[in-house]
């Protein structure tokens, strides 16, 4: 039934995104820090910082004060204020009762980006059969930025839902898809990312410790699929599937969210299953072959 549910004709313009996936998605922050010095030459360091800030506020959805954004990015205080009144003339930031937050001009260019996302388009028939088959949200992730970031959305009829929406940065400890790309993608830098970002409780339900983010890293690839149960949000459960592409490194994670009194432990199979016919169809479109050896990135 999985693949007259989910069959859907590969777009011409797969094959070209598909050449062109991995340098732009799936190069690690680190490996561009660690760039020959060569290339050192040409960054512009103000607004290397003006970077970092935004990615800062981005993970601040109750605003950051600048001080505060200077200590935690050791810029000294004056030049981060500078750089935020540049953000702000520009419609990048803005400031609200003493604390600084993304501005609406990142919006328009959020849509932008995403819209020129060709995995999105790919998927978005996909994620309707898939919200069609199991009552119950789904959403596409794509690895950014040592996180999740969610680029599509397909909304259950359920009038009560949580599910993050598009443009979303999702925490990889304690979120499907992130853990999805623990699994797959960082196994060999988890060191790394989480002294950098420390992993936080969101729920009693996280796991913040690193040899328990281990462990959990094996459950997902043994059985194949990710859970997060109530880690994220209480009352919430979800379950993702790595996507593969051409040459068998995990792309983009499919997943579903539902509330658990609907999404029970004992429908885990059934959901699972599901979501993995549909992550498979995408896989086929992005021109992997199943059977064809993974990979694993950083």
């Amino acid at each position: 039934m999985a693949t007259k549910i989910f069959g859907v004709r590969s777009s011409p313009r797969s094959a070209s995104f598909r050449r062109n996936l991995r340098p732009h998605v799936l190069v690690p922050p680190s490996a561009a820090r660690s760039a020959p010095a060569a290339n050192e030459r040409y960054v512009i360091p103000n607004l290397r910082n003006a970077c970092r800030i935004l990615k800062a506020l981005g993970r601040a959805p109750n605003g950051i004060k600048a001080a505060d954004l200077a200590r935690d990015l050791k810029i000294p205080v004056t030049t981060t204020l500078r750089i935020m009144s540049t953000l702000s003339l520009e419609g990048l930031a803005r400031k609200v009762e003493g604390r600084f937050e993304l501005g609406p001009v990142l919006i328009q260019l959020g849509n932008a980006a995403l819209a020129g996302t060709e995995i999105r388009e790919l998927a978005l028939p996909l994620l309707q059969q898939l919200t069609a088959a199991t009552d119950e949200t789904s959403h596409l992730a794509i690895p950014c930025d040592d996180r999740a970031l969610i680029v599509a959305v397909q909304d259950s009829p359920h009038p009560l839902r949580a599910a993050s929406r598009p443009g979303f940065l999702a925490d990889l400890h304690c979120s499907s898809t992130g853990k999805i790309f623990i699994a797959y993608l960082h196994r060999a830098r988890l060191g790394e990312i989480f002294a950098a970002n420390p992993p936080t409780a969101r729920t009693a339900q996280t796991q913040v410790t690193l040899a328990d983010i281990k462990r959990e890293a094996e459950v997902t690839r043994k059985r194949g699929f990710s859970l997060d149960n109530e880690e994220f949000h209480p009352g919430v459960r979800c379950l993702a599937v790595p996507v593969f592409g051409s040459d068998g490194t995990v792309v983009a994670a499919i997943g579903i969210t539902a509330a658990t009194v609907r999404f029970t432990k004992e429908r885990i199979p059934e959901m699972a299953g599901k979501v993995r016919a549909v992550a498979g169809e995408l896989s086929r479109l992005m021109g992997y072959t199943d059977g064809a050896p993974l990979r694993q990135a950083g």
